[in-house]
């Protein structure tokens, strides 16, 4: 079993930091991992726990807890060794710590070997608490990681700017007494958000490797107690203000008081350690008497993630009209208690202190702003009040809050899942990637095509979704289905817009945990699928059959479009099936060019070209994504001089709204933007569709650039990047022995003009095809009308710039009209992307 070390430097049972902690390495646990915590007893001195034995600290009984073992027998490491270093950090002074780190970095490499650890998870380690301790763990983390070979297995994530904010304590900037954070091969940083990682960044500017991870807000897994209240004591009808916290002075749970004092038939629950400070507990429980607040101090509950017999966060939440945060101090503390708030679905209240405009930006709440008024005003109670009793207002304010934090929790899984990839199945022989933006309305519709797949073990594939900043619930619909669906279904992101960006780091993540699989010999392939096209049912099976059987290095499926959505519109359905006619010979012939919607790369030939590569163009003065990331990725594997096979049995239905929302450009050949810029138009259905039949002109005009647009990409891309495939007997049967032959040296001429030895981007392509599409064109017409069909018809009309061309010149000024780069001519006339 792989074992994750956690390890915190708060010395607190149940901190914020280590109910953070929880919550990601529960997604560890879910994959099979071993969870072992080490609590900090005996790193940090002022919790007075130095070396204590744990006793009754409740965690998750998935969760071992653990320490290193040794260090009681390390002469000078203890307390007041750990207290004094902190002195000298506090006068930035560099305390003297040599001659016990490096029996610390020894005792922590020998624990881990003897506990197998596998990954390493360090909450608040950069914090000079103990800068003897944080020493020996870089230091172990180097030894450990080069013995095992490990790549970078340890997530270390620092929650608090305490250390940067409070001269007083921890030194000053530029913080000498403070170990450095190294630019190791084996550690990934995370700041608790951007002002966290701006302020590292100021300290160490050469920093790698430091990402954003916020705190999740994970729903409660179980209901809360219906006896909850009976058991404290708490009418069934009185209204609950949930503060659960350490009981110290800092918290200011006094403010609670003197707001539930203001807040009529409310009681006051404060869930926290009465013992920690009993001065403090005392002078709070004198302070209810005089305002007459009724309030329960109900110890310390359980963590919300806790399904043990006691009362936990999780049915003080459930009870709970209102959670309150009004604190002093700039950082959280037991169980994050905001962020388990808007978790469960319950509002919030706060004090406005430093960072809570950056850590909760965005989030809704009554929020006290402790500079001007050191107690709740009666303004302030007011708007809890509201909040409290107002249900339509309640509801709007649970509803916002959840949404925001279902984005961030999604956000900061997929950021750890990225970077610490869960294993592949041992028997899984294909990944399909499926790239989605805001596809609520399809996504269960696709995934369930996906899943029901005939004649395949569900064990030998999986399911790859990339969200791509969906702002709707189509991640919240893809986890829920992925709870219930026989085929492993992982749900990553990607942030930079995009569908090629999203594409490429589906198929890099299915590609790096490929590499674990059972049985590394066997071929392995990355499926492209589109989040609004439908599959049929052997669209998997077909496509694998032929990838097995060929051992080409791409496999590319059917398209078709369902006659369903066009009944009514002949001439629309008309210049459809001409092209997916032309397209199925031309297919069957050369293979075809991947489409996003639907194709499989073998794993090794994906990367031997490097992968999915993306390029960018200006578009209104700024950079985008260009869109034919497919092409572009096809056109490079067929440039390498490898294979490309057409499984004429894997069908993908497309959806009609690629049409139907966008027929007018579809119509004029700028449904992907016009001189030379290709992006993807947003089709999503935010108008009523145009279902009404092409006129004979626009049917005309739609025909005309969808046959402009496929001929250069499909019947001389193809001999430009493989001129082999004139030597083709079906080939040379299509095209006639003379024009193949007069093809082949014209494009090995115009090539040779060009200087081209690589047609790897689509730009790199469009110019020589364009030419010879222009030269050959009755006679490419000529043979698709004898293969296709006669209703194929002849050449659209050229250009009107030719009409004054002489006939002896006319290949001349082809090339002048196909290289005019400044005016964009040729890229229009011949429109941009797949129309149909």
């Amino acid at each position: 079993m792989p074992v994750l070390w956690g390890v915190s430097f708060d010395a607190t049972a149940m901190s914020g930091v280590v109910v953070e902690f929880i919550k990601i390495a529960k997604s560890f646990a879910g994959r099979g991992f071993g969870v072992h915590l080490d609590l900090g007893y005996d790193i940090k001195a002022d919790k007075g726990r130095f070396f204590q034995p744990y006793q009754q600290e409740r965690v998750p009984d998935w969760v071992t807890l653990d320490r290193v073992d040794g260090l009681r027998d390390i002469a000078g490491y203890d307390q007041e060794f750990v207290a004094a270093t902190l002195e000298d950090v506090r006068h930035d002074r560099v305390p003297d710590t040599g001659h016990v780190v490096e029996r610390l970095a020894d005792a922590i490499v020998r624990t881990w070997e003897d506990r197998g650890v596998t990954l390493v998870m360090v909450e608040n380690g950069t914090l000079p608490e103990n800068v003897a301790y944080t020493k020996a763990l870089y230091r172990a983390i180097e030894v450990y990681g080069t013995t095992h070979g490990l790549g970078r297995y340890v997530l270390w994530r620092d929650h608090d700017l305490m250390w940067q904010s409070e001269p007083d304590k921890y030194g000053s900037f530029p913080y000498p007494a403070t170990p450095p954070m190294v630019n190791s091969p084996h550690i990934h940083y995370f700041a608790l958000h951007e002002e966290a990682k701006r302020r590292t960044l100021e300290w160490m500017p050469h920093l790698r490797n430091l990402d954003v991870l916020p705190n999740t807000f994970t729903p409660p897994s179980r209901p809360g107690r219906a006896d909850f209240r009976e058991h404290h004591g708490i009418p069934p009808d009185a209204r609950i203000v949930a503060r659960f916290t350490r009981i110290i002075p800092q918290k200011r749970v006094d403010r609670d008081l003197h707001l539930v004092a203001m807040l009529p038939d409310t009681w006051l629950f404060v869930a926290g350690d009465t013992e920690e400070d009993p001065g403090e507990t005392a002078k709070l429980r004198a302070l209810a008497g005089q305002l007459g607040v009724p309030v329960v101090f109900g110890g310390v509950l359980e963590p919300c993630e806790s399904a043990g017999d006691g009362f936990s966060v999780r049915d003080l939440l459930a009870h709970a009209d209102v959670v309150s945060f009004l604190t002093s101090y700039d950082y959280e503390s037991y169980g994050n208690p905001i962020g388990e708030a808007i978790a469960a679905g319950v509002p919030y209240i706060a004090s406005r202190y430093a960072l809570y405009d950056t850590v909760y930006a965005g989030f809704e709440a009554p929020v006290l702003d402790i500079l001007s008024h050191d107690l709740p005003t009666r303004e302030f109670a007011a708007r809890v009040l509201e909040l409290m009793t107002n249900a339509e207002r309640r509801a709007e304010v649970v509803a916002h809050n959840q949404q925001l934090g279902m984005h961030n929790r999604a956000a900061a899984e997929d950021l750890v899942s990225g970077l610490f990839p869960p294993p592949m199945g041992e028997r899984v022989r294909l990944s399909v990637v499926l790239p989605v933006f805001d596809e609520a309305a399809n996504i269960e519709d696709v995934l369930r095509s996906l899943h029901d797949q005939d004649d395949i073990d569900p064990e030998t594939y999986e399911i790859v979704l990339v969200d791509n900043n969906s702002t709707d619930a189509t991640v919240e619909l893809a986890r829920a289905f992925a709870e219930t669906s026989k085929v492993a279904v992982h749900v990553i992101s990607e942030r930079e817009q995009g569908v090629a960006c999203a594409r490429r780091t589906g198929m890099e993540f299915a590609a790096q945990r490929s590499r674990n699989r059972k049985d590394p010999g066997e071929r392995f392939y990355l499926v492209s699928a589109d989040a609004d096209c439908k599959v049929d049912r052997r669209w998997l099976t077909e496509l694998f059959a032929v990838m097995e059987k060929d051992k080409a290095a791409i496999g590319v499926c059917d398209y078709y479009y369902n006659d369903e959505h066009f009944v009514g519109r002949p001439r629309l359905w008309d210049a459809i099936q001409r092209t997916l006619r032309c397209r199925a010979v031309t297919f069957s012939l050369f293979g075809g060019f991947p489409d996003g919607k639907g194709f499989a790369v073998e794993r090794e030939a994906y990367e031997s070209v490097g992968g999915i590569e993306i390029f960018y163009q200006l578009r209104d003065g700024k950079f985008v994504n260009h869109l034919s990331d497919d092409w572009d990725f096809g056109i490079k594997v067929r440039g390498a001089g490898y294979d490309i096979a057409y499984a004429p049995k894997s069908r993908v239905e497309i959806n009609p709204r690629r049409v139907n929302h966008a027929l007018d450009e579809v119509i004029t050949g700028r449904a992907y933007g016009n001189d030379g810029i290709i992006v993807m138009r947003d089709i999503r259905p935010d108008a009523p569709p145009r279902t009404a039949d092409l006129t004979e002109e626009e049917a005309l005009q739609a025909w005309e650039f969808s046959i402009k647009d496929f001929t250069p990409k499909n019947t001389i891309l193809p001999v430009l990047l493989t001129p082999s495939f004139l030597d083709d007997d079906a080939v040379v049967a299509f095209f006639g022995q003379d024009l193949a032959a007069r093809l082949g040296e014209r494009a090995a001429e115009i090539k040779a003009e060009m200087s081209m030895t690589d047609f790897q981007p689509i730009h790199s392509y469009k110019t020589p095809s364009y030419r010879l599409y222009l030269e050959f064109r009755d006679e490419i017409f000529a043979r698709l009308r004898a293969t296709v069909g006669e209703d194929i018809g002849y050449p659209p009309p050229l250009p009107e710039c030719f009409a004054d061309v002489p006939e002896e010149r006319f290949a001349e000024f082809v090339k002048y009209y196909c290289e005019d780069r400044e005016s964009g001519e040729a890229h229009n006339y011949f429109g941009n992307g797949g129309v149909f």
